[in-house]
């Protein structure tokens, strides 16, 4: 059975129709030539972080994902968009979980790929293109992944007009 692993940041039903159903139609033509297992990564996004200063002086633990309570709005998206993804994603026949992450696009796609095996990375983001300096010094967070990923990096972007790279 092949894995994905399938980072969100943004609905993937509302990325599907600005894609024309590609990423989708992507997994269902993977689920047609070989079963397979999909772990979605939902990516807690737009969340403002609270100087480490300010965590201990406020009696806060310093792990940066202990200031993040489950109960706040981007905590609650991420966990919705999971579970649409995953239950999308078991109609079309896929075995599917999901789960959330409070770090950044690189770190959270390390951190699970380092404990389980993965035959892709399918990036269905919208806001995770780094800056044009980021890009020219090789620091983007897409291009640090494509370099560890290579051609198993499959990617989506928001932009309605572009193919997926691969």
């Amino acid at each position: 059975m092949r894995r994905y692993l399938l980072v969100l940041d943004m609905d993937l039903l509302a990325l599907d129709e600005e894609h024309d159903l590609e990423p989708i139609n992507y997994l269902v033509a993977k689920q047609e030539q070989e079963p397979c297992e999909v772990v979605v990564l939902s990516l807690v996004t737009n969340q403002p972080k609270m100087p480490v200063e300010l965590l201990a002086g406020a009696g806060i633990p310093k792990h940066p994902d202990l200031a993040h309570r489950p109960d706040d709005p981007s905590s609650v998206n991420a966990e919705h968009r999971m579970e649409r993804a995953v239950q999308h994603l078991k109609m079309i026949g896929c075995r599917a979980s999901g789960i959330i992450s409070y770090e950044d696009l690189v770190t959270a796609v390390r951190s699970e790929t380092r404990g389980h095996d993965y035959d892709e990375v399918i990036l269905a983001t919208g806001g995770q293109e780094g800056s044009a300096l980021a890009r020219i010094v090789g620091r983007d967070p897409v291009q640090q992944l494509r370099r560890e990923w290579g051609k198993r990096l499959i990617e989506f972007r928001e932009v309605h007009d572009q193919e997926p790279s691969s």
